[in-house]
């Protein structure tokens, strides 16, 4: 069966995606391509978020690190996303009280404020420049689902002692985001958003100057375990570790099967605006947070430092992106904001994340030495950065953090790595008739 190579069916080799992140990026000196055989301690495959905060804290500690990026850092979906730094799980505690259990729920909730934490702390001591704003505000596109929005919150206040989150009205919302498609939610002030790709080349730049070797334009081909790990690129040069690090996500492609049956790629897409002005970029989203709704498939918005609307919405489960990613966007920007149908959209682009069956991210240690983390979902800008912590520790030998991801159940998909997409398919196509009832 014909397997699609995520890593070249969209984009250009080596260059970042004609995205607004790309245009705004900060200038960081350059890495080089790998020119040799090199031997190390840990090797990480992956430049995104899981890859680059492994390298910097494994780095940190000691050990020599070999960072292996196919493109440039930040390349994927590090550098593509919505940039919301989210609250909690990808599921929400009541569903993982039921799936783990009460005690282990409160672990869970608990790595995921660290995984918020530890967002804010890189910035603040490497000093990044990426435009770090507080707030996320969650809205129901349909009145039936505000009670239970106003419950969750309400749970995570009196059983979490989580008091940064509130109820939204109807009212206040509509005045808070100048459209009456919501019907009320929740805002959380301990969430926020950010500049995904700056975030991602501060973590780069942190990484080298703690001694990580970082190389572009490095794919890795396949590895081998042995008496040491042998990972082998498309240019034939091997990187000998004692470890290695699986931090590919959506790009993982044929390289680990055992991983890829529990974890897909499907694709996302964003459009940047024209610069929209403060008056009207007030009106759009008067307090500058961003904005995550209560569709299946869902819309997710914020503005960016020069006022600009950053909306994402759509997904597609070809591998494929659409000809015209501006036009496949724009509806649903325009069901949110018809008030912008004369506004100019300067930038579309697409990247590939990474699902799993139950929205859980995917860690495990695939086999003796190589250790994966995967499958966030969604929510990865800030659970990727403490997974690269998380893997530091579990090659350190520190495995508690590590068990309590693990532990958790993540299913094949129906069919395995072969069937996974038509599965899917027929589920989407449902959902997508659900969010329109």
């Amino acid at each position: 069966m014909f397997t699609p190579n995520f890593l070249t069916a969209n984009d250009k080799s080596g260059a970042y995606p004609p995205s607004y992140y790309a245009a705004t990026a900060n200038k960081i000196a350059p890495f080089a391509e790998l020119d040799g055989n090199k031997a190390c301690d840990v090797v990480v495959v992956g430049g995104g978020f899981t890859g680059l905060s492994s390298a910097l804290h494994l780095a940190e500690r000691g050990y020599s690190v070999v960072l292996l990026e196919a493109h440039r850092v930040g390349w994927g979906a590090s550098g593509r996303n919505g940039g919301q730094v989210g609250s909690g799980q990808r599921r929400e505690q009541d569903d993982l009280e039921k799936m783990v259990g009460r005690e282990d729920a409160r672990k869970l909730w608990d790595i995921a404020e660290q995984s918020k934490d530890i967002v804010k702390s890189l910035i603040t001591k490497h000093d990044i420049k990426c435009d770090w704003k507080p707030g996320i505000l969650h809205a129901d596109h349909r009145e039936r689902f505000v009670s239970g929005t106003h419950e969750y919150a309400e749970k995570l206040r009196t059983e979490y002692g989580y008091e940064a989150i509130r109820a939204v009205d109807r009212d206040e919302i509509r005045n808070m985001l100048g459209s009456e498609f919501y019907h009320g939610g929740s805002l959380d002030m301990e969430a926020g958003h950010l500049h995904p790709l700056n975030f991602a080349l501060g973590l780069a730049d942190a990484a080298r100057a703690a001694g990580a070797n970082i190389y572009e334009n490095a794919t890795v081909t396949s590895y081998d375990n042995g008496e040491k790990v042998v990972v082998t690129t498309a240019g034939g040069h091997r990187v000998t570790a004692d470890m290695m690090v699986l931090g590919c996500n959506g790009y993982l492609d044929g390289l680990e099967d055992r991983v890829a049956k529990r974890v897909m790629p499907i694709n996302n897409f964003v459009i940047a605006t024209e610069p929209l002005g403060d008056d009207l970029a007030r009106e759009l989203i008067r307090d500058d947070v961003a904005v995550a709704d209560s569709k299946f498939v869902i819309n997710y918005y914020r503005l960016s430092a020069d006022k600009r609307m950053l909306f994402g919405g759509g997904e597609t489960y070809s591998y494929h992106f659409p000809k015209d990613i501006k036009s496949f966007v724009a509806p649903h920007m325009l069901e949110v904001y018809p008030q912008l149908k004369d506004v100019k959209i300067d930038y579309g682009w697409g990247g590939t994340l990474a699902i799993t069956m139950n929205r859980m991210p995917f860690f495990r240690k695939v086999e003796d030495r190589v250790f994966t983390a995967t499958g966030y979902s969604g929510h990865g800008v800030a659970m990727a950065t403490l997974a690269g912590q998380i893997m530091a520790d579990a090659v350190s030998g520190t495995m508690e953090r590590f068990d309590v991801m693990s532990n958790i159940s993540i299913p094949s998909f129906p069919g395995g790595k072969a069937l996974r997409y038509p599965f899917l398919v027929l589920a989407m196509t449902w959902y997508s008739i659900r969010d329109r009832l």
